[in-house]
């Protein structure tokens, strides 16, 4: 139990302070979260991807595994909501909330700080933590955007759109010039780490800005079952996927933390862009970082017991 507070206070508690206090600025100044988002996307989440994919030494086959573990996660996942989702006599709109809820985890704003603080800024384990980060954000926009602009602007052009993200061409540079050996100029390589020591920070005030932003009901719904499986049921299906490939050491934690991330808020700004049952995506992303403050905390904890 000891353990346990002392991960609280050390890992979650400085992360919710953070959440608060982007929280407590959108409330008391209303700040331009689409102008802090877009420095989020094309400045800060760029150049801290690349600086940590630059100074990390890891094998290809690696990366691989990553991706391997991801997509079977995701596979299984999406079953499983599927199942509840049938069963549970569902429209198709909600079913799409309810779905995007388990899919789509905040591997960035809030997963990214707590590897940050977990590691201590080991750079294997962040490497693991952007290379998950970079398939969710392949993930939401394949599944979920491209779903839906697909129908509205046509899927070429929703296509063309992911690739005018920086985030896909900062991570290919870094492994280019990381394999290669290249040395970065020290007047680039400065500034760089500047905007990656930023990333965080941003991150989280963002984060904080956009939960103070969703309308909430808090009406009891048979629909918060699927915060238990985003938290709960999606650590314990990582577990056993990481168990089966033998996927062990810093790797391994890393992994199994990753998986027990709250629902990302990308999922409530989907909802609500596109009118699709936008007060339960947003009561789905605020309850589950909220309750994630105990399921982390226990899984941060069961991670040093199992690997």
């Amino acid at each position: 139990m000891m353990e346990m507070l002392y991960i609280l206070q050390t890992v979650l508690l400085p992360i919710f302070i953070m959440i608060i206090l982007g929280f407590i600025l959108q409330k008391k100044f209303t700040l331009d979260l689409k102008t802090l988002a877009k420095l989020n996307i094309y400045v800060f989440v760029p150049g801290f991807i690349f600086v940590k994919f630059y100074k990390t030494d890891f094998e290809l086959k690696l990366l691989l595994y990553i991706v391997m573990f991801f997509i079977i996660y995701i596979i299984v996942l999406y079953i499983i909501v599927k199942i509840l989702t049938y069963f549970g006599a569902k429209d198709k709109g909600e079913t799409t909330t309810l779905t995007n809820s388990v899919l789509f985890f905040n591997s960035g704003n809030y997963g990214v700080p707590v590897n940050d603080l977990v590691f201590k800024g080991d750079p294997l384990a962040m490497s693991v933590q952007v290379i998950v980060l970079s398939l969710q954000n392949i993930l939401t926009f394949s599944y979920g955007i491209f779903s839906i602009q697909a129908v509205q602007i046509g899927k070429l052009k929703a296509l063309l759109g992911y690739f005018k993200m920086p985030v896909l061409y900062a991570l290919i540079l870094a492994l280019v010039l990381n394999y290669a050996n290249i040395p970065i100029p020290k007047f680039i390589w400065t500034p760089a780490n500047y905007v990656a020591d930023g990333m965080i920070a941003i991150a989280l005030i963002l984060l904080g800005g956009q939960i103070a932003n969703i309308q909430f009901s808090f009406r009891w719904s048979s629909s918060y079952v699927y915060i238990v499986m985003r938290l709960v049921v999606g650590p314990i299906i990582a577990l056993l996927i990481i168990k089966l490939m033998g996927i062990e050491g810093v790797i391994a934690q890393t992994l199994f933390i990753a998986s027990a991330m709250p629902t990302s808020v990308n999922s409530s700004v989907i909802a609500q862009e596109y009118d699709n049952h936008p007060e339960l995506a947003a009561e789905l992303v605020f309850l589950s970082t909220l309750m994630s403050a105990v399921t982390v905390v226990v899984v941060i904890y069961m991670s040093r017991i199992l690997f």
